[in-house]
């Protein structure tokens, strides 16, 4: 059966960013299982995947545009630490949600100096183009309820 959309489809891989380095991997877990066409992966991953069968290997790249979005500097703010009432430790590499005008976005710390602290909303791998080593291990035709749910059980 080939993958198309609304198929569930169980993979494994490995992420790498274009110095090699290991983002993310499936290896020593179970395979990643996903509803095609779903959006449940990345669009450029999701793209690939389309037409692919069971025992197939193959290697994509995925440009920002289709992973996670191209980097946004108006994303980055420093905010005053008077912000983060009832935090007592505020540290580099927390996250928290930002109450905007289109609702909450999640924001990481990346720099506090004295009573500043900056804020980055980006995804942690906005603007890098990553690179996927990938095995289809599963292809079903998706349950009524998993149609239902938009995600695979």
């Amino acid at each position: 059966m080939q993958i198309k959309k609304d198929c569930v489809v169980a993979m494994h891989y490995t992420l790498t960013n274009d110095q090699g380095d290991v983002l993310d991997s499936s290896e020593g877990r179970d395979a990643l299982k996903f509803l095609q066409g779903a959006n449940n992966i990345i669009t450029g991953l999701e793209k690939a995947m389309e037409g692919k069968e069971v025992g197939d290997a193959f290697e994509v790249t995925v440009e920002p545009e289709e992973a996670y979005g191209i980097r946004h500097e108006q994303m980055v703010q420093k905010v005053p630490m008077s912000a983060f009432q009832g935090v007592d430790n505020v540290a580099v590499g927390m996250t928290f949600h930002a109450e905007t005008e289109h609702g909450p976005v999640p924001v990481k710390i990346t720099e506090v100096v004295d009573d500043v602290v900056t804020v980055d909303g980006n995804h942690e791998l906005a603007g890098q183009r990553l690179h996927f080593k990938v095995s289809v291990e599963e292809v079903r035709e998706a349950t009524q309820e998993e149609l239902e749910h938009n995600h695979a059980h």
